[in-house]
C-alpha cells in the first residue's frame, strides 16, 4: 500500500505504481488476486484512503506498508475451484442419492437388509446436505468493494523498518485502528490472549471456540505470543491453524465424519 504525494513528494505516484504494477494484491504465491484491474484499483483506493483518516502514515512514518491479511470471501479468489470441485461434489452427490432413495424407499419395505442400505443411504444424503452448507457458508456473490472484507493480521513492513520483532498483540492492536477507519472494507481479526497455566483462561479460549465455530465460524490460528518464537530446538512452529468441525467437510468431503473414515 502506498501513499499518493506521500513525504517523498511524488505527485502522481499512486496512478504509475497501479498502472506499471497491476499486481500489488497478490496470493502468497505472487500470484494476481483480482482479474479486473479497475476494481483492484478502487479497492486499494479506499484501502489508503482509510489510511488517510486514521493518520496511520504519520503513526508509522512511512508512505508505504506491506501486510499479509485475509481478503473474504475466498469464492473471490476461487470461482473456478468452486464451480469445478466444491459445486460439481455437491450437486452430483445430492442428484445420485436422491435417486437412490426413491428406489431404496420403494423396496426397503420387503427386505429389512435394503432397510438398512436406506438407513445409510440417508445418513449420507444429510451428510452432503452439510457438506454445501459448509461451503456456502464462505462464498457470496461479489459485484462490488462493498460484497468484499479484508481482515489484516500481519504488518509486514514500512519505511526502513520491519515488525518482526514486534508480538502478535501488537500487530492486532496497530491494525485495529485502521480497521476502525472504514469497518465497511476492513475488519478487524478477533484475538483472545491465552495464559497456558492458567486453568481459567484455558477453559475461555474453549468457550469462545465453541461458540465461535458453533455460529458457522471457520476456526481460529493458535500462535505463540512473539512473531518469531525461539525454543530448545530452534525456532518454533510459528502458527497451527484449527479448523471447525463442518468446515472440515470442505477439506476431508462430505462423508469424513462416519466412524469408518474417521478410525482409518
Amino acid at each position: 500500500m502506498r501513499q499518493p504525494g506521500g513525504p517523498r513528494g511524488e505527485g502522481g505516484l499512486l496512478d504509475q505504481y497501479v498502472n506499471d504494477r497491476p499486481y500489488v494484491c497478490s496470493s502468497r504465491t505472487g500470484r494476481r488476486f483480482f482479474d479486473s484491474l479497475e476494481l483492484e484499483t478502487q479497492f486499494l483506493a479506499r484501502l489508503r484512503e482509510a489510511a488517510d483518516r486514521c493518520a496511520f502514515w504519520d503513526q508509522l512514518e512511512t508512505d508505504w506498508f506491506s501486510i499479509d491479511a485475509e481478503l473474504m470471501p475466498w469464492s473471490a479468489k476461487a470461482q473456478e475451484l468452486l464451480r469445478r470441485q466444491y459445486a460439481a461434489v455437491g450437486a452430483s452427490a445430492r442428484e445420485a442419492l436422491a435417486t437412490a432413495l426413491q428406489g431404496l424407499e420403494r423396496a426397503a419395505a420387503g427386505d429389512p437388509h435394503v432397510a438398512l442400505l436406506r438407513d445409510r443411504t440417508r445418513d449420507r444424503a444429510s451428510l452432503v446436505d452439510r457438506f454445501v452448507s459448509a461451503y456456502r457458508g464462505y462464498c457470496w456473490p461479489v459485484n462490488s468493494l462493498d460484497d468484499l472484507k479484508l481482515a489484516p493480521f500481519h504488518l509486514l513492513a514500512s519505511e526502513n523498518k520491519t515488525y518482526f520483532d514486534r508480538d502478535h498483540l501488537w500487530h492486532m492492536q496497530v491494525l485495529a485502528t485502521w480497521c476502525a477507519a472504514d469497518p465497511g472494507l476492513l475488519l478487524a481479526t478477533r484475538q483472545n490472549e491465552v495464559d497456558l497455566i492458567d486453568s481459567a483462561s484455558q477453559q475461555a479460549a474453549i468457550e469462545w471456540w465453541t461458540d465461535h465455530t458453533g455460529h458457522g465460524g471457520e476456526g481460529m490460528v493458535v500462535k505463540p505470543l512473539n512473531f518469531i518464537a525461539r525454543g530448545r530446538r530452534g525456532i518454533v512452529q510459528p502458527a497451527v491453524k484449527v479448523r471447525a468441525y463442518e468446515y472440515l467437510r470442505t477439506i476431508y468431503g462430505p462423508e469424513y465424519t462416519l466412524p469408518r473414515n474417521l478410525e482409518r
